[in-house]
């Protein structure tokens, strides 16, 4: 959009000034509102929360609405933690630009495995275990499999942030019904955000089928039809 109003879009994507500083207007927008999601839900707004959602679980603070009511303070260290955050930003970020411009000097080959190291060392961190770092260089290995054939990453890490507690709610869900997949559809509201979920879900398939029938059937439509030059030929030969 800010491309179609600029005075000058052929500059956008050469490092031109406007649009470096639109595309962080928008990105420092966009991160307080994905918040909202993730500390009310426990779903998270962006790749950023579904990590912070995975820290939170870890140390026991469950986001979404028992938050607010089991753990009142610590909703309120985090609006403080914000606050706090915006502060400091500035004057830190100010300084941190310069070393920044020296860190995107760096050769590729450097600072890769650099990177790997420190994911290395969380992932044992966690549970002090060695199996902790075979399944992060595994994961790490689809994860680029698919970044290649151009399937995006974050869903991946949307689906191991929230699995276990999707998991979790379903299997209490399904013991509390008897097995009745119908009861999450048995009120208004439920009824009708799985009707929207169903309808995200099969949107790509609709996308792609729909217009290929519409053009097929359109096609049969023409080929049914007698061409043009025929109409007039035939209209030729009744003439005197």
């Amino acid at each position: 959009m800010s491309k179609r109003l600029s005075k000058e879009p052929e500059k956008f994507g050469t490092g031109h000034v406007e649009g470096i500083v639109e595309s962080g207007s928008a990105n420092n927008s966009a991160l307080a509102g994905a918040w909202i999601p993730a500390l009310v839900f426990g779903i998270p707004g962006d790749s950023i929360t579904a990590i912070v959602i995975g820290v939170l679980y870890m140390k026991n603070m469950n986001p979404g609405p028992t938050l607010f009511t089991t753990n009142p303070q610590n909703i309120y260290a985090v609006y403080l933690l914000f606050i706090i955050a915006n502060i400091i930003m500035l004057p830190l970020g100010w300084m941190c630009i310069k070393v920044a411009k020296r860190i995107l000097k760096v050769p590729r080959e450097v600072l890769m495995p650099v990177i790997l190291l420190l994911c290395l060392v969380g992932a044992f961190a966690i549970n002090n275990t060695a199996f902790d770092i075979g399944i992060m260089l595994v994961a790490g290995v689809v994860a680029y499999l698919l970044e290649c054939n151009g399937f995006p990453i974050a869903p991946l890490i949307l689906g191991v942030v929230l699995g276990g507690m999707l998991e979790e709610n379903l299997v209490s869900s399904l013991i509390k019904s008897d097995g009745n997949l119908l009861a999450f559809f048995g009120r208004p509201i439920a009824a009708t955000l799985g009707a929207i979920t169903f309808a995200i879900w099969l949107w790509p398939l609709i996308r792609r089928v729909v217009p290929g029938f519409v053009h097929r059937s359109w096609r049969r439509k023409d080929t049914s039809r007698p061409a043009p030059e025929l109409l007039s030929g035939r209209q030729d030969t009744h003439l005197p």
